[in-house]
């Protein structure tokens, strides 16, 4: 029998994190063997534990997810995210990961596309391949939607996102460990940074940019 997977989870949310690693732990054909909230913690543990995955969210603090690649270029990286943007999808494998899946993954799935990284292939949740083919065919212009993106803080994205895909502010506050009047927060902010007046309005807004 051949040795496990050791994996690395980067993600700035505690409880997730720990999900994950339960999930993962029922599974022998993978071993977590570290985590890491932030970029500079992640480098160091990539540095310590020499993982051959590691699984990345995108948004991070200290510079997000393509930073940590830029740093520790040594393991693969599956990036593991709560966004399925285009940009975000588009700009992550550009920064050197292998694959692309959203947190809708079930446990069964992500060990798999853990096992297919490992081996080299490239793996991605069916609509996000669809991303990278259009932006390397041209079809998605990419620079005009990261000079809108760039006025909003990466919270804010995140924000943006699940309210203009229909949740609640008590659902968007469950979906990020954060609280309802901080979610309230951000949406008055990304509201007055793009200069819209509504949540139809931020919908419209995101829809023509295929960032839903």
């Amino acid at each position: 029998m051949s040795d496990p997977v050791k994996i690395v989870i980067v993600d700035d949310h505690a409880m997730f994190r720990r999900g994950v690693a339960a999930e993962l732990a029922s599974d022998d054909s993978v071993e977590v063997v570290g985590e890491a909230a932030d970029v500079d913690e992640a480098v160091a543990v990539i540095a310590e534990r020499s993982p051959a995955v590691v699984l990345l969210d995108v948004h991070l603090p200290g510079g997000g997810g393509v930073e940590v690649m830029r740093r520790a270029p040594g393991p693969l990286f599956l990036a593991l995210s709560v966004s399925d943007a285009a940009e975000d999808v588009i700009g992550t494998i550009r920064g050197g990961a292998r694959g692309y899946v959203t947190k809708t993954i079930t446990g069964p799935e992500l060990v798999a596309a853990i096992h297919r990284i490992a081996e080299g292939d490239a793996v991605f949740s069916p609509r996000l391949a669809g991303f990278v083919l259009d932006a390397f065919a041209g079809s998605i212009d990419v620079a005009a939607v990261d000079e809108d993106l760039d006025r909003l803080s990466e919270r804010e994205r995140e924000v943006m996102r699940l309210i203009a895909r229909g949740y609640s502010y008590k659902e968007v506050a469950k979906e990020l460990y954060i609280s309802i009047k901080t979610v309230e927060t951000h949406m008055s902010a990304v509201l007055r940074k793009l200069q819209l007046s509504s949540r139809h309005e931020l919908t419209r807004w995101a829809s023509d940019r295929r960032l839903l």
